[in-house]
């Protein structure tokens, strides 16, 4: 078997050399040559042109940084791709732009595959992680075997083009504001005079993960009997964003989370579950 790998950074060169070990043929091409270059020495196949890296491949896979960079490098190879050659962007994009992208190629008479992943480098050279797909049952079906080598877990979500780029991105979201509240304990620690390691010593004893499924659960309910009442809980946020200016410090995060808050007690939510926060207008 061959196939084609172009986007050769941290994330592509550990999915390039699972494959070698595992046996696969792989074509290598990356804009920054270098990057694909180095990956020659342990048994890829290097390509200074994208178009010839197609000869003989059954899949063309994608770990690039944007939509515009996709389109950039996949628009000039329209007419290189093979009807039979299946295009598999792993690419962190938008849903939106990611839909039409599919349906463009689709148009085309070409099989296009959003598979973005909940993957580090290690996981990638591992084979261990998350990828998901949201494409036709035949094309997943076709797919899942090989995509299945890649990955610790290979997650279908259904035959929505954009509903891979839209779970990628919740998950990011997520991460994304974990890292920024972080951020934000670690400014109010040292406002007060508290080391970093010991204001996150809090989660030897304290873990709020496991609220997580549960006030999601509460939210996709519509159930918001208040366990921690908002105007409790925008409270405390004051608390928050004062005592770290008393001492000279600015929240990041928190000014925007007072914000929203004030919003949803404006619309008369302030006696609910500080989780109606999360109420779209109109819907629940």
């Amino acid at each position: 078997m061959s196939i084609a790998y172009f986007g050769t950074g941290l994330l592509g060169s550990g999915f390039v050399r699972r494959q070698l070990e595992l046996g696969t043929t792989v074509h290598v091409w990356n804009r920054s040559p270098e990057k694909a270059r180095a990956l020659a020495a342990e048994g890829a196949v290097f390509f200074d042109d994208p178009a010839a890296a197609l000869a003989g491949v059954e899949r063309v896979h994608l770990t690039l940084a944007d939509d515009a960079s996709v389109d950039a490098v996949l628009e000039p190879l329209a007419g290189a791709i093979a009807a039979s050659t299946f295009v598999i962007d792993h690419t962190t994009t938008a849903p939106t732009p990611t839909a039409e992208r599919i349906a463009r190629w689709a148009a085309r008479g070409k099989r296009f595959v959003h598979a973005p992943v909940f993957m580090s480098p290690q996981n990638t050279r591992e084979g261990t992680g998350t990828m998901m797909t949201s494409t036709t049952p035949a094309h997943h079906e076709a797919l899942t075997a090989a995509l299945e080598t890649m990955t610790g877990k290979l997650v279908y979500l259904g035959d929505d083009p954009k509903r891979a780029a839209a779970f990628k991105l919740f998950g990011n979201l997520l991460i994304i504001e974990f890292s920024a509240g972080l951020a934000d304990l670690n400014r109010l620690a040292g406002a007060v005079g508290i080391t970093t390691e010991d204001a996150f010593s809090l989660f030897s004893f304290f873990n709020p993960a496991p609220m997580i499924p549960i006030r999601a659960a509460r939210i996709a309910s519509g159930d918001f009997k208040p366990s921690f009442e908002l105007t409790m809980a925008r409270k405390d946020v004051r608390l928050m964003i004062e005592e770290a200016r008393r001492h000279g410090v600015t929240l990041g995060v928190m000014p925007a989370v007072a914000a929203t808050m004030d919003d949803a007690i404006a619309r008369g939510y302030g006696a609910d579950d500080s989780g109606s926060i999360a109420r779209l207008d109109g819907r629940s």
